[in-house]
């Protein structure tokens, strides 16, 4: 979870697009081959937030004291098809006032073991109860339709060299096929296949950054069998071939003495 308190972001994965700013929150519940940038910013207003990682075994521990109490985040796992893995939403003023009792934590360390964990759930209950609701509540379902996404979304970011068969990925899912697809794409606004595309792509970027020179080596090393198509795909995607991009990366990243 991540929410703007100055400056404006905006996060692009497959057809979908986020823009959210100050007092808008961001829930990601997996990790998904995103392209993002500030779209405000200046050394004079910096951008500024406050993150937070969702813990599922939390999550679902406040489902279970739900589950005893109100019924307003009841689990139910009779959703037809995954929620999206990522969403944004305006902040309520309970959870900004959470947030802000949890950031107070960082100027007293002595009382951040026994109210940090305190104020991790109550900012937790806030998103559940908030419009991310649906998603959050799927993060805490072990056998939710986003959590098997999510297995398949792990294996691809750990496999993306190799090739793989979707029908097995779906029965891995214990899914169908068409049902895998489905929830795939509704929860990454990728295919499977375009998803391990991004995904290589990303890897591929890095490499490049960290100073593996060798255009043709890289592209094989995330998985490419032609250096042609790894070259005409990562400009399509980049804008600007694999060498060039590199090189005005790393220029970038220079900073002056």
């Amino acid at each position: 979870m991540a929410l703007i308190v100055q400056g404006s972001k905006r996060l692009a994965v497959g057809d979908r697009t986020y823009d959210y700013g100050p007092g808008q929150y961001l829930v990601a519940s997996i990790d998904l081959p995103v392209i993002g940038h500030y779209t405000e910013a200046s050394p004079s207003a910096p951008a500024l937030g406050f993150g937070l990682v969702l813990r599922p075994a939390t999550i679902a521990s406040l489902l279970l004291d739900a589950r005893a109490g109100s019924t307003a985040v009841a689990p139910s796992r009779a959703t037809k098809a995954a929620p999206p893995a990522l969403g944004v939403a305006d902040a309520s003023s309970e959870l900004l006032d959470a947030v802000i009792r949890m950031l107070r934590l960082l100027d007293r360390p002595v009382d951040q073991p026994v109210l940090a964990p305190m104020l991790e759930r109550e900012i937790l209950w806030r998103l559940l109860l908030g419009p991310m609701g649906p998603t959050m509540r799927q993060v805490g379902l072990s056998d939710s339709s986003l959590t098997q996404i999510s297995r398949a979304v792990r294996w691809i970011h750990d496999h993306h060299a190799e090739p793989f068969r979707v029908e097995d990925l779906a029965r891995s899912c214990a899914m169908s096929t068409s049902a895998f697809h489905r929830n795939f794409h509704a929860v990454t606004a990728l295919s499977p296949i375009q998803f391990q595309k991004r995904v290589r792509l990303q890897q591929a970027r890095l490499l490049l950054l960290a100073g593996l020179d060798k255009v043709a080596t890289v592209g094989y090393t995330v998985g490419y069998d032609s250096a042609s198509q790894f070259n005409r795909e990562y400009r399509r995607h980049f804008g600007l071939p694999p060498g060039r991009d590199a090189a005005r990366l790393r220029a970038s990243a220079v900073v002056p003495a």
